[in-house]
């Protein structure tokens, strides 16, 4: 049976959207997977052209150069993405970062940061995890020391999703290492590293690009900070000790998007898996003819339909306003579990083949594996979900 891709916040306007989202996708991204899952990034050219279609910040106002509209123009680059296995060229963090800007940034941050992430001649990053560090934020130790006219910022960070070709980092540091949560901070660090940039700031460095099990094509980086100064102006927000609730504030933002990226991959690799037991013969039938594949097929696609009505309700309430943290909590846990249940039931299908990274559904199997873990590991959910109970 074939999936109803309609969404229940959709309309024509955003239709059109979808279209030409989707053939940024098959033009700019696809053709290219296999040679940026080699090299271990997207590289700079696509994010420029991606900000000319008008693919970036597309919830930001106009007036800081975004694309005045609102969360499900994100979701919906976000499907199409995720349906065709594309995992290298992490919008959504960007969008996360743009997001930052607009929600805390003083009027001075928005009008230097927004229009150039809009426009794709910045790339953002977050740098939160550290080796030592990953869910509990408050166990962070890099710092920025006060010094005449701005800081001194050192540390290490991991894991950090765009971080090779970031042009703008967003670093979660301590500003007063005695006050726990409230002595922690957001600066902004300009890296230097964008298309025809003049190369690393002075005391950064970026790491090595980390071999990761899957979503091989995404720049996930090491990042070293010592004795980089910065003004006063690099302070998120322009006050110190906000950085603790400013992350809070915009998880369901972040979270949301993995909810959404996880069904849509799930209903890709449910397609491409249909199409595959249609075509492979195994005993003098199809694989499709089979009993046991009729079940499974049957129970992935009412999971599926189970988990579109959910997420599009998700979606709905953020444009609303009304999503909570709890309910977007759901949406990452059910989501980010249910997927990687899925995907291995689909994988099964394809035999051995099913190992075979010229398989889609092989490589979304590997790129699934960190949706539990990244933005709150499925533990975390589980607790900031019980505590609403």
């Amino acid at each position: 049976m074939a999936l109803d891709l309609k969404r229940s916040w959709s309309d024509p306007d955003l239709d059109q959207f979808r279209d030409t989202a989707a053939r940024f996708v098959d033009s700019e991204l696809v053709p290219d997977d296999e040679a940026a899952r080699q090299r271990g990034n997207v590289g700079h050219a696509v994010w420029r052209k991606a900000g000319e279609l008008g693919l970036l910040c597309t919830d930001i106002p106009e007036q800081y150069g975004g694309g005045g509209g609102d969360f499900r123009h994100e979701a919906t680059i976000t499907e199409e993405c995720a349906r065709r296995g594309i995992s290298g060229w992490a919008h959504s963090v960007h969008s996360i970062v743009a997001h930052y800007f607009l929600n805390h940034g003083t009027e001075a941050q928005k009008q230097k940061y927004l229009p150039r992430l809009a426009r794709g001649e910045l790339v953002g990053a977050i740098a939160m995890t550290e080796p030592g560090a990953g869910s509990d934020l408050q166990g962070i130790r890099a710092r920025a020391d006060q010094v005449d006219g701005g800081y001194l910022l050192n540390g290490s960070k991991t894991f950090i999703t765009n971080g090779f070709l970031a042009g703008v980092v967003l670093v979660v540091c301590k500003t007063d290492p005695t006050l726990g949560a409230k002595g922690t901070s957001i600066l902004i660090v300009e890296t230097g590293r964008h298309a025809g940039g003049p190369g690393d700031t002075p005391g950064f460095r970026v790491g090595r690009v980390l071999d990761k099990m899957g979503m091989k094509s995404q720049d996930t980086s090491e990042l070293f900070f010592a004795d980089v100064r910065l003004s006063d102006d690099a302070l998120l927000g322009g006050k110190p000790g906000q950085g603790f609730f400013q992350l809070m504030g915009d998880l369901p933002y972040e979270r949301l998007f993995i909810g959404v990226g996880a069904v849509a991959g799930m209903e890709g690799a449910y397609e491409a898996t249909l199409a595959y037991v249609r075509e492979r013969k195994a005993f003098g039938q199809t694989v499709a003819d089979f009993q046991n594949t009729k079940f499974k097929l049957a129970e992935v696609a009412t999971q599926i339909a189970v988990g579109r009505a959910f997420m599009d309700k998700c979606v709905e309430q953020i444009v609303a306003g009304t999503l909570d943290t709890a309910t977007a909590s759901m949406a990452k846990l059910w989501g980010a579990e249910t997927q990687g249940r899925v995907l291995d039931e689909l994988l099964q299908l394809h035999g051995g083949y099913g190992f075979m990274n010229e398989y889609l559904v092989t490589r979304m199997y590997a790129d699934a594996r960190v949706q539990r873990i990244y933005g709150g590991t499925s533990e975390i959910m589980k607790e900031v979900i019980s505590r609403a109970l």
